[in-house]
């Protein structure tokens, strides 16, 4: 947590200036129950109606004072507050942006929003109580108690015994609740994982009729948040009766102590008065100190929750160099083994791809197709052999220019809040519009652009949900080729495509005047029989390299997946089956 202080660098003056005000507030509190004791002895106890007036007058004048310099304290601990959560939530955006896929799949999406939203905000109210409240508890606790004493001596004794017992209570509470409070936090990070889990898969659930089962499941999870946060309730709980029943007591011996001490003349009724307003703000103070305490506890664990993240480092280091020369991907002895996993995902991968050429990834699914591709930009670092990139390991190069050569599209697409053009532009920054209706004409998506309403204007909502799958997909593989990439990997991205619309696309990928290399994963044959070269993965092995007439004659594995799809396209036509019927014939 002291870490995270350094983010509010800029924001000195109020640091200073809010805990200033609120000592002044309090200070001017201080003079409130001697002015209540002048009124008593002086001005009721002779009857005169222009000393208490004065006296009142002077009250007024305190009071007005101090909510001067309560709501300037409250402006600038505010100001502090809110400087620093905004300053440490980009940080922290920044450093989440720069972790690589291990460390947030490590971490889990779930915890990392809750870092975001839940966490900063109790930090910021942390830092806002302490601003205000740290330094004027305590001043009015044993400001009082020294006011006491200028008033009488033995009577100010109570509040020596008082105060250190108060102390006792509310530190011992403290501590008590402290590591508490970091179960009730990742209690919230599993419902909070649950209840996304359960949005984003709610068509899921439907379809399998497993409503209740994750109502049960929500149920339990949300049940054990709530008994946990009872729990610390009940122990932060008792901070406020036992406080009050401490102060009370010793407000009951100040009262029986002052009444003899009055009947000997030692004591006036006033100064009796003013003992127990002092008591008094000595409760409301340690009330609040509590509150405050309770606060900074949760803003502690939730402040080393957030530096946790905050020191992850990116196991991905990067390289200095630029990638430059003729492009090739060459997949060298390969192996990949996710973090936490049990066994290689990845196992022994080798070939090569040169400029131009198009190269085909088929499997079951599970069989590390996606895991293949998301190693050539270095979203994951191979655990074994090498990626080379023109002839060099993708190591050696800097990430982010490594990445500006190249062109993804992931397999569920993903397209933003705004116009077309602000979601190609993502490609690249400052596309021409000529370049971005090149890059709709060859993924297929410039039709459907031109009948919208504004064309590249088009508001897409978030999501796209305004769009079908087919359109959202072409869009984002639009989005890569405004690049102009050098290596274009297409992960699955045609799947909501039909059968012309996916021809017309590999047809005019083949045509680009770039040519870059081409990565399509695929789960149709059809989509990549027409590759340089085919990759077929079976549960993490090569199990064919080959073009689709070698693997037709010698790989299992593909001849299962071509035929499961050749006996289904029979249903579709005539037309179609005459083709597949003449496709098998051959590979017969």
């Amino acid at each position: 947590m002291k870490k995270l202080l350094k983010y509010l660098k800029g924001y000195e003056k109020e640091t200073v200036l809010a805990p200033l005000f609120k000592m002044l507030e309090a200070l001017f509190e201080l003079f409130v129950p001697l002015v209540m004791a002048a009124i008593i002895d002086t001005g009721i106890a002779n009857q005169d109606r222009g000393y208490v007036f004065k006296m009142s007058a002077i009250l007024i004048a305190l009071a007005m004072i101090g909510l001067v310099c309560s709501i300037t304290a409250q402006f600038f601990a505010a100001k502090a507050a809110t400087g620093f959560s905004t300053k440490l939530r980009h940080a922290l955006f920044e450093h989440i942006q720069s972790l690589s896929y291990t460390e947030m799949d490590t971490v889990g999406t779930s915890t990392l929003i809750t870092r975001m939203t839940s966490d900063i905000n109790q930090v910021q109210s942390g830092v806002n109580l302490v601003l205000r409240l740290f330094l004027r508890s305590p001043f009015i606790v044993f400001g009082a108690m020294i006011m006491a004493f200028t008033v009488d001596v033995k009577a100010a004794w109570t509040f020596v015994v008082t105060i250190p017992l108060l102390s006792i209570v509310v530190f011992g509470i403290m501590l008590w609740t402290m590591p508490m409070y970091k179960k009730v936090q990742a209690a919230l990070d599993k419902v909070l994982g649950l209840t996304r889990e359960n949005l984003t898969g709610v068509r899921v659930i439907r379809a399998f009729n497993k409503e209740e089962e994750e109502w049960n499941h929500f149920q339990k999870e949300n049940e054990t948040l709530t008994d946990l946060q009872k729990f610390v309730g009940r122990i932060s709980g008792l901070m406020n009766p036992v406080t009050y029943v401490i102060v009370n007591c010793a407000i009951v011996v100040l009262l029986y102590t002052g009444a003899i001490r009055v009947d000997f003349g030692v004591l006036t009724q006033g100064q009796v008065v003013a003992l127990v307003n002092y008591m008094s703000q000595i409760l409301v103070e340690l009330v609040k100190l509590a509150n405050l305490i309770i606060t900074v506890t949760k803003a502690i664990a939730c402040g080393n929750r957030i530096q946790n993240v905050m020191e992850m480092e990116n196991s991905l280091i990067g390289g200095v160099q630029d990638v430059a020369g003729e492009c090739s991907v060459e997949f060298d002895h390969v192996g990949l083994t996710y973090a936490g996993a049990g066994q290689e995902s990845l196992t022994d991968i080798s070939f090569q791809a040169k400029a131009g050429q198009t190269i085909g990834i088929i499997g079951g699914t599970g069989s590390g197709k996606s895991s293949l591709v998301n190693l050539i930009p270095r979203f994951y670092d191979v655990t074994k052999g090498s990626v080379l990139i023109n002839g060099k390991n993708v190591k050696e190069y800097d990430v982010e220019k490594l990445r500006e050569k190249i062109g993804i599209v992931p397999q569920k697409a993903v397209l933003f809040a705004g116009t077309v053009a602000d979601n190609l532009r993502w490609g690249k920054e400052d596309a021409t519009e000529e370049e971005m209706w090149k890059a709709l004409e060859i993924s297929q998506a410039k039709e459907f652009v031109e009948k919208k309403d504004g064309r590249l204007q088009f508001k897409i909502a978030q999501g796209g949900k305004n769009l079908s799958g087919g359109q959202r997909q072409r869009l984002t593989i639009a989005r890569a080729l405004t690049r102009r990439p050098e290596i274009l990997i297409l992960d699955d991205s045609a799947s909501a495509l039909d059968f012309a619309t996916d021809a017309a696309l590999r047809r005019a990928l083949r045509e680009m005047e770039d040519s870059p290399i081409i990565f399509i994963v695929s789960q149709r044959t059809s989509s990549i029989q027409h590759a340089d070269q085919i990759v077929v993965l079976d549960d993490g092995n090569v199990a064919g390299l080959g073009t689709h007439q070698e693997l037709l004659d010698s790989c299992p594995v593909y001849q299962e997946i071509y035929y499961s799809q050749f006996e289904q396209s029979k249903a579709d036509g005539d037309g179609t089956a005459k083709h597949n019927a003449n496709g098998r014939k051959e590979a017969k």
